[in-house]
């Protein structure tokens, strides 16, 4: 009997298209989900039949709650190599393997950089207006003598913050655990939180999410941010706690919010941040990219062949 393969959240159907499924279709049959579902019962019901599953990076969270109600699991195979949403150690005390695929940062850096652009010269305003006839309607700002503010230096902010620098920025940092050998290597200047959000003219946010991290900024911290700055984040949803969020827009106490992240994700159709002033919303495309996915689904099919073959190949990282 063939065993049953998942694959879970492929929004825009692709995932079958990326790689050569065929060694594994002599095995498994497989079956690919589109949508996310967040109700547990339902997931429970969808999810029990299968041995394995498929995940893109966080779309669908397996916490052990979920994973323990599915007998049948025997191997966890996401995109990427961390993904918090996974309860690695509960499942492998189960004997359930859990294996990632390479990464790459240069996606997510080089979005960050398309949404301060499209931020702070109002290109959406712009663009809109141009197809409804009209002509300029913005008055936009520029980055030069600027303060670019990242908080969190490793591979992605690195990247953003030698990009700022080539733009003739002044560039800060912060983060927990930054260093100053750290920002000595990038060459950005070390600064405490308060100097990171009080002088920031465009603050990004690049760092991973965890119990340490989540609402790491809250109400205190966007209150001290200049009325004229901008803020980005590319990274997670809950790093921002999102009611502070929605109070600063609403006031519209910021120039502008470019958010890729989100506490829930899909965004509900009636959330509301989809109606806030001053925002520029993507839905997390900060990963998609047909450069990634052509390592996320090759690298995904050949740990399942492994897996099937007896053997466990790029076991995730806990961190």
């Amino acid at each position: 009997m063939k065993k049953q393969l998942a694959i879970l959240d492929d929004y825009q159907g692709v995932a079958l298209t990326y790689a050569n499924w065929a060694p594994i279709r002599k095995a498994c049959d497989i079956t690919v989900f589109s949508d996310t579902l967040h109700d547990r019962e339902a997931l429970v019901a969808r999810l029990q039949p299968f041995e394995i599953i498929c995940t893109n990076r966080e779309r669908t969270p397996l916490p052990a709650g979920l994973i323990e109600r599915l007998p049948n699991l025997r191997l966890i195979n996401t995109t990427g190599m961390h993904n918090h949403a996974i309860a690695t150690d509960f499942a492998r005390s189960r004997e359930i393997a859990v294996c990632g695929t390479r990464s790459d940062p240069d996606s997510t850096a080089e979005l960050t950089w398309g949404m301060i652009f499209a931020l702070m010269r109002n290109l959406c305003a712009e663009d809109a207006s141009m197809k409804a006839g009209g002509w300029q309607v913005t008055v936009g700002h520029g980055l030069t003598g600027r303060t670019l503010g990242v908080l969190g230096l490793a591979n992605i902010g690195k990247q953003v913050a030698r990009v700022g620098k080539l733009f003739g920025m002044r560039v800060i940092a912060w983060s927990s655990n930054l260093t100053q050998e750290r920002c000595d290597d990038v060459g950005v200047e070390f600064v405490d939180k308060a100097t990171l959000f009080t002088q920031s003219d465009v603050l990004t946010i690049h760092i991973r999410l965890s119990e340490r991290t989540r609402h790491l900024v809250g109400a205190s911290d966007l209150a001290q941010m200049k009325p004229s700055a901008f803020l980005v984040n590319t990274s997670r949803g809950p790093i921002i706690e999102e009611d502070a969020l929605l109070d600063v827009l609403r006031r519209e106490a910021l120039a502008g919010v470019a958010l890729d992240v989100y506490d829930i994700e899909p965004l509900p159709s009636e959330h509301p941040l989809r109606t806030m002033p001053r925002t520029l919303l993507l839905p997390h495309v900060g990963y998609v990219t047909d450069g990634m996915y052509r390592w996320y689904w090759p690298q995904t099919v050949e740990n399942v062949i492994a897996w099937l073959n007896g053997e466990v190949i790029r076991p995730l990282r806990v961190i």
